[in-house]
């Protein structure tokens, strides 16, 4: 089985040990893994300014950059979503490249969505005695329909004691422009979701994507509170280190 990395700028240029945990993680249970040189920016950005045309011109790049991908594993839910939900509605009146967006779309998965619904794998045979608490972004529960796989994978490390966030399904407030945009809301909404985060007891704060993280420990950080945030990914690369 054959996969293609799509790692955000976010993971790329800020973060890329949770794109290197992810490939190792693929490769441990023999899934070859490519990196597209020509992937860029997914267009999110310009497509929630209203910046149709610039993003169609973003999302054009990246499906010729994962035109012959078997399977596309996104290490964040909003930018996956992007790919999957909104390509086809961004070229829904073009008969050209409608086709080649609904093709990219039916092959895109978040990390956790591959291992467990496609490989069948919950338990990658990690261990780690610590306590961690999971923030699953907004647009990887409601954009990619993804709840129960990635808490499914941590409940499923050795020695692991997962305590959940009140409230898990509210957003961090980050929202890619929206915490430009609406900033005095955004940190209101970060402020809430990280005193969450702290009633946990948590000692690690786990997440789907690294933007909310970097978000979220931010605010933590701003707090005077930091806590130690991973990809998933990377939670569970350190437990198989550990062993």
């Amino acid at each position: 089985m054959k996969v293609s990395l799509f790692a955000t700028c976010i993971t790329d240029m800020f973060y890329p040990d949770a794109g290197k945990a992810a490939v190792n993680l693929l490769r441990r249970f023999g899934v070859e893994v490519d990196f597209p040189q020509g992937q860029t920016c997914c267009g999110q950005p310009s497509y929630n300014s209203g910046y149709m045309e610039e993003t169609r011109q973003a999302a054009k790049q990246m499906i010729r950059a994962f035109e012959n991908s078997e399977y596309i594993i996104g290490l964040s839910g909003s930018c996956s979503s992007m790919l999957k939900v909104h390509y086809p509605e961004l070229f829904e009146n073009d008969p050209e490249w409608y086709p080649k967006a609904v093709a990219l779309s039916k092959k895109v998965y978040e990390f956790s969505q591959f291992f467990v619904d496609v490989l069948g794998i919950t338990d990658v045979g990690a261990e780690l005695n610590t306590a961690v608490t999971l923030h699953i972004a907004c647009h990887t529960r409601r954009g990619m329909g993804v709840v129960d796989q990635p808490e499914a994978m941590l409940k499923a490390v050795k020695g692991l004691k997962f305590v959940p966030i009140p409230n898990a399904e509210d957003c961090c407030g980050f929202g890619g422009t929206f915490s430009v945009k609406n900033h005095l809301i955004s940190e209101e909404m970060v402020q809430e979701k990280s005193e969450h985060v702290l009633e946990t007891g948590a000692k690690i704060l786990v997440g789907t994507d690294m933007a909310c993280l970097m978000n979220i420990g931010g605010r933590l950080r701003h707090n005077g509170k930091p806590l130690p945030m991973m990809h998933i990914a990377e939670l569970l690369e350190r437990g198989l280190a550990n062993k």
